[in-house]
């Protein structure tokens, strides 16, 4: 995953900490994402939507490693 990491060690520099902590999904991306969480749970998942969830995990990845180089980058100043 060192594209991953190397894409949220430039997002973290690029972006003030204090702003991150903010940034959240909006109410429809958190209810589509419920939606198939749960249509992944009851086997009723078609393979576009997989794909589509697994763009929004890798998302949520992403995201997380920022904020965590961030808050790292910010206490070390």
């Amino acid at each position: 995953m060192k594209i991953l990491e190397d894409a949220a060690q430039a997002l973290s520099k690029a972006i003030d900490p204090r702003k991150l902590r903010s940034v959240h999904a909006s109410k429809s991306t958190s209810q589509r994402v419920e939606s198939l969480v749960q249509k992944l749970k009851n086997g009723e998942i078609s393979k576009a939507e997989k794909a589509e969830l697994e763009q929004y995990r890798m998302l949520n990845h992403i995201m997380s490693l920022v904020k965590a180089r961030a808050r790292l980058a910010a206490a070390s100043a």
